[in-house]
């Protein structure tokens, strides 16, 4: 039953329009400058571990009594039949495997034609879904004793960015392509989701999408364990892309390698449609200037989820949908899904360097919980912008990944509205003259909490982050 803008008017009139309905939402992140007005707010004690430490190794950047590992690198790391790491690494994911082991699946965003790609993921037999395609996951094993082993989890796909865990233990992974069969050489349309098991490595063979997710330049994909919803992001522009849920068919149940048996028009995808608490049409979600703006959300059910001969973004027009520029990472936490909105510029109605919201799907509302304003010189340390990946922290909050202009970060965000550096990318891939640092991804803590996991994307290294991990500042 969708939520009516008179219900969502009614229940929002004891405030102004576009404020929270429930009074202090606890804004998470603010805009450049507002951790020191909010220093000053609430005393000397900053939140975080205290300033980055230049690495002489140039390669990570970390508070005192934090250290790194490497994991994996391409080019210079290899699988277990001897092929180099594949590059680009980006979204990924941690299960608990047995004795200790810690288990990744790493995305690797490569596209293109897979003859120039440099380290492509390596075409498995049975794993690969068209061997025209550079892309694809891995799965790395982390042991205890610094072992690391690596293996093809699916190959033969396009531009993995970000994807999603599932309940039941498995890893989505998310093409951000619309390519089909023809361009750059491939033999198959591309633009799906597709699952991959990290315990299993047979259950992983004969790759095939789960079409009924429908086909797009997906970013990211959630799964609600109590109601069985997929929530997705579109990376998208010419128009800005959209936020999706997936309603699965009526007694359909959920579990391990189910999504594969699905039919490829089963369940009902739809985008989402968002008001304010004035009752009137949102068309973008950077129309959103205050933190702690609520807006209620109706679903629009997707016409041609296949996108035959129109993109699913295109197929609707002017009033129907809610559009967002740059709509990255995803993450399941408190009962809903943080989702991101990387930068919007003179394609949107309003600029911004960064928002992060907060869809609750019993009330059916999106809520505004970080806002970073345009970044004025990104070159210089001390400002954000462009956040992509993210996870919540089992220390309170949440860590996101930094993909912006010039110096990168892996951030921390209070639940109080507190933001601090975590870690900073010192790896140039540019000159001294003109220094170039690439973006972080795959954030995620181990499943015991203890090793934070993070890539920087190019050339595509993991590292394995440890130290004094403490609870950070809540509420004030």
């Amino acid at each position: 039953m969708p939520l009516t803008r008179r219900e969502f008017t009614k229940q929002s009139a004891l405030t102004a329009a576009g404020v929270a309905l429930t009074g202090a939402v606890g804004a998470l992140a603010t805009a450049p400058g507002a951790l020191a007005e909010d220093t000053e707010r609430h005393g000397n004690e900053a939140p975080g571990y205290g300033p980055l430490i230049p690495d002489r190794a140039g390669m990570l950047a970390l508070p005192a009594g934090f250290t790194y590992r490497v994991l994996t690198r391409s080019g210079v790391t290899q699988l277990e039949t001897g092929e180099f790491t594949p590059g680009k690494h980006d979204g990924t994911a941690t299960f608990e495997g047995p004795r200790g082991v810690t288990l990744l699946v790493v995305n690797h965003e490569l596209k293109g034609e897979r003859a120039k790609v440099a380290h492509p993921v390596p075409l498995t037999e049975g794993l690969v879904y068209d061997p025209a395609a550079p892309g694809g996951c891995t799965v790395v094993e982390s042991h205890r004793s610094g072992e690391v082993a690596q293996w093809v989890g699916i190959a033969g796909t396009v531009q993995n960015c970000a994807g999603g865990t599932t309940p039941w233990g498995t890893w989505l992974t998310c093409e951000e392509t619309e390519d089909k069969a023809g361009r750059n050489g491939l033999t198959k349309d591309h633009g799906y989701v597709f699952e991959v098991d990290p315990y299993d490595r047979r259950a992983n063979r004969d790759p095939r999408p789960v079409k009924a997710l429908g086909r797009y330049a997906h970013e990211a994909v959630v799964v609600d364990p109590k109601r069985g919803h997929l929530y997705l992001t579109e990376d998208a522009d010419t128009p800005n892309g959209l936020l999706y849920r997936w309603v699965p068919p009526h007694g359909f149940k959920h579990g391990r390698g189910r999504l594969g048996t699905l039919a490829d028009d089963a369940g009902v995808l739809q985008a989402a449609k968002c008001f304010d608490s004035g009752g009137r049409f949102v068309d973008d979600l950077a129309r959103a200037t205050r933190i702690g703006t609520v807006y209620g959300v109706d679903w629009a059910e997707v016409p041609d989820r296949d996108a035959r001969a129109v993109s699913v973004r295109r197929q609707f027009g002017d009033g129907e949908v809610t559009r967002g520029r740059k709509l990255e990472g995803m993450w399941w936490g408190d009962g809903g899904v943080y989702i991101v909105s990387s930068y919007a510029r003179e394609e949107s109605p309003e600029q911004h360097d960064g928002q992060v919201w907060f869809y609750d799907p019993r009330r059916r509302t999106l809520t505004l919980k970080v806002l970073l304003g345009v970044n004025p010189d990104p070159s210089k340390d001390g400002a954000y912008d462009g956040p992509d990946n993210i996870t919540v922290s089992p220390y309170g909050g949440l860590i996101i990944a930094e993909d912006g202009e010039g110096v990168q970060h892996l951030i921390g965000a209070t639940d109080g509205g507190r933001t601090y550096p975590i870690a900073r990318n010192e790896f140039n891939v540019g000159t001294d003259d003109d220094p170039d640092y690439s973006e972080f991804a795959g954030v995620v803590f181990s499943p015991d909490g203890r090793t934070l996991y993070a890539s920087i994307q190019t050339p595509g290294i993991m590292f394995a982050i440890t130290g004094p991990w403490k609870r950070q500042g809540g509420r004030h």
